[in-house]
């Protein structure tokens, strides 16, 4: 009985493919969903402003990042909007903002960011496509690692 649980067991989890930096990064990344917006701040018990979090999240994967938004203009490789893959950085201007690529499927290109909405702040996902917002303030997409 105990051999056939294995047997079992091992067909359920040894298929499973391993995650990848950009999966583990997401999956990381998102475990700060609802934690409040605070300016200037990069400490998860305390708040994030934008760049704080994006810094905070690479930093645990030994990926340097600019800790500022401004400082993304001259970083990373600029690749097209349309190519961004999780783990890649979006960039927007008037105010300065940064977010992650969570997955970039047909019309769904979904980021995970802080937030400094007055309503709706903190960390938080939202879909580049269906904010206008944000389409009229990105820079551009930046391919970190």
């Amino acid at each position: 009985m105990l051999i056939l649980s294995f047997i079992i067991i091992c067909q359920v989890n040894c298929n499973a493919q391993p995650l990848t930096k950009a999966d583990s990064l997401i999956e990381f990344s998102k475990k700060f969903i609802g934690v409040k917006y605070k300016y200037a701040t990069a400490n998860p018990k305390k708040g994030f402003d934008c760049s704080g979090f994006v810094n905070y999240v690479f930093t645990y994967f030994n990926i340097q990042v600019p800790r500022s938004s401004k400082l993304y203009y001259d970083f990373g490789k600029s690749i097209k909007l349309d190519s961004c893959k999780a783990g890649d950085v979006l960039l927007f201007e008037k105010p300065g903002h940064v977010g992650i690529v969570v997955k970039n499927i047909n019309d769904s290109l979904l980021f995970i960011h802080a937030s400094s909405d007055k309503r709706h702040g903190g960390v938080k996902i939202s879909n580049f496509n269906n904010f206008n917002n944000y389409k009229n303030r990105f820079v551009k997409a930046i391919r970190v690692f």
